[in-house]
């Protein structure tokens, strides 16, 4: 099932159990998959790795906004924002591990070629595509960083 209809599916369970959290994650998503998919030059269809790009985005906003109102003493509206994130890094592949992402890149840094700092672009063009959903950019760029120095 493609992550747009299973998000769809889940609106619904989160209607039914009375989860005003859930349902508040899961409909920021799907408007965010919403506009993604009538946006100017789509082709009104949304793959998952699009999908997963999004959600991608949305943790960060979510964590971003968490510490802004700890920053601003809001206590129970950085709670709401991490138990939004908590749904929906639900429908994101797990995370690789710090061994997991080095053993990775060093294989793409093997099959580029890439022998210095000034390959970095190279590697992260493929890392990038390949990582995406199992790791943070910022992880991938700091690892990639150490492993070419």
């Amino acid at each position: 099932m493609a992550l747009f209809d299973r998000i769809s599916e889940d609106i619904k369970k989160a209607m039914l159990a009375k989860d005003k959290v859930a349902l508040d994650a899961l409909r920021g998503i799907k408007k965010e998959f919403l506009e993604a998919k009538t946006a100017p030059g789509s082709d009104g269809e949304l793959k998952d790795e699009k999908a997963l790009q999004i959600l991608q985005k949305l943790v960060k906003q979510r964590k971003e906004s968490a510490e802004m109102y700890l920053g601003a003493g809001r206590q129970e509206l950085a709670e709401e924002e991490m138990a939004q994130c908590r749904v929906i890094e639900q429908y994101l592949p797990a995370m690789m591990s710090e061994d997991e992402l080095a053993a990775e890149l060093s294989a793409i840094i093997a099959e580029v070629g890439a022998t210095g700092p000034q390959d970095m672009g190279k590697v992260m063009g493929v890392a990038t595509k390949r990582l995406a959903g199992k790791a943070e950019g910022r992880a991938i760029s700091t690892k990639v960083k150490e492993l070419l120095n």
